[in-house]
């Protein structure tokens, strides 16, 4: 079974930018479609964007469209989450996924 390990995640000010990193165990990889959640303190984990085995579909929720953009390279067994133009609201844990297995998250704080 693939595992997954999310890295990238830290402190940075509202309108700046990071990239999340969610590294995969097996070449098998790349057969997965692969998705970010994130779950901030009090609420539900809520969808962020997905992207297909290939690379070649993605899909964002309306809060991220057009500041988060979700790629992998399949060749490092990766998947990347840009992050541009940060709100506090924005401020949650981040979870990659298959959909079976979950990765252990990383903390993303934006400050105001």
């Amino acid at each position: 079974q693939v595992q997954l390990v999310e890295s990238g995640g830290g402190l940075v000010q509202a309108g700046g930018s990071l990239r999340l990193s969610c590294a995969a165990s097996r070449r098998t990889f790349s057969r997965n479609r692969i998705h970010w959640f994130r779950q901030a303190p009090g609420k539900e984990r809520e969808f962020v964007a997905r992207i297909s085995s290939t690379g070649d579909s993605t899909y964002y929720a309306d809060s991220v469209k057009g500041r988060f953009t979700i790629s992998r390279d399949n060749a490092k067994n990766t998947v990347y989450l840009q992050m541009n133009s940060l709100k506090p609201e924005d401020t949650a844990v981040y979870y990659c996924s298959t959909g079976d297995v979950w990765g252990q998250g990383t903390q993303v704080t934006v400050s105001s």
